[in-house]
């Protein structure tokens, strides 16, 4: 049996076992789980922050609102990431929010191995030395609250403790595997 032959088998008996009433319901597994979150559009976020090794930062489209009071956002990061061993022992991140006009930082961001900080990427050292970017629509600096382990992952609770809302222009989403912007 080939690879894509038994694929195909694994999918159609997770398909055909699925309980009465669920259609082409499938079995839960990392692929459905992916395909699933692909037709989920999110908003893009660059987390970053500063360690021995000087800035990191990642592109994240789990960020999440928690609380208003205090105020706190969350968001995931895989422990086998680049830049989970400064996350793992920071004390303060920034949160920055991507326009549409930042697909190019974007991906910059999301690619391994890239120089992140390096030249066409404009930031300067905000409160705490935290790396803050420029040009994004608006940006927080928060104070790490709790990390707690998720699977493959840790969810960041953080403090917000400064920002600036004040960028200019419309977000950049992520749907389908690609960056992309609302349509009016």
């Amino acid at each position: 049996m080939t690879a894509t032959s038994a694929t195909s088998a694994a999918s159609t008996a997770s398909t055909a076992s699925s309980p009465a009433g669920l259609g082409t319901a499938r079995l839960a597994s990392p692929d459905l789980f992916r395909s699933v979150f692909r037709r989920h559009a999110a908003g893009v976020a660059v987390i970053t922050a500063s360690g021995d090794g000087g800035p990191v930062g990642f592109t994240a489209t789990s960020l999440s609102s928690v609380s208003a009071e205090p105020p706190l956002v969350s968001f995931g990061i895989g422990t086998g990431a680049s830049s989970w061993p400064t996350v793992s022992r920071a004390e303060h991140i920034g949160v920055h929010i991507l326009g549409e006009h930042q697909r190019e930082l974007a991906a910059t961001f999301a690619r391994s191995g890239a120089d992140r900080f390096g030249a066409p990427t404009s930031w300067h050292e905000g409160p705490h030395g935290v790396p803050v970017l420029d040009d994004v629509l608006a940006w927080l600096v928060c104070r790490v609250h709790a990390r707690v382990p998720a699977g493959d992952h840790r969810l960041v609770l953080a403090e917000v403790l400064f920002g600036d809302p004040t960028g200019a222009g419309r977000p950049l989403l992520y749907h389908q595997g690609r960056f992309t912007a609302l349509r009016d």
